[in-house]
């Protein structure tokens, strides 16, 4: 195994809850502007959901299938929640997060499948 797949394979649990913590922070914490950052808000949205999934697509443990879903709830939820705490939520930043989620799963099954074939190639 990898020194890259032994990583996740240790850590995919803290790597994606210190992920989730860190963008429920930035989504919910109130902006009187938000920061002036390359790439559009989608984008944004895109690569943090994207990030969010990958340790646990890369290692893929019995229940992912009910994690990826409680990602795409919770992204659903900050959306709900955001005009409360003075942020705007909107259907197209879920649909987003959705596509990050999904993208995001196929990169890491894509990274763990190479890392197996280098693995029985050595």
């Amino acid at each position: 195994m990898s020194r890259f797949s032994q990583f996740f394979h240790a850590y995919w649990k803290i790597i994606s809850l210190l992920i989730l913590v860190l963008i429920t922070f930035l989504s919910l914490t109130p902006q009187a502007d938000l920061p002036v950052v390359a790439g559009t808000d989608k984008t944004h949205h895109f690569i943090a959901y994207a990030t969010l999934i990958f340790a646990v697509a890369f290692v893929k443990p019995k229940k992912w299938l009910w994690i990826a879903v409680f990602f795409f709830c919770w992204s659903g939820a900050i959306e709900l929640i955001q005009p409360y705490v003075n942020r705007y939520g909107e259907w197209l930043d879920l649909a987003a997060n959705t596509g990050g989620l999904i993208s995001g799963f196929i990169i890491a099954r894509i990274m763990a499948y190479i890392c197996k074939k280098k693995t029985l190639v050595l």
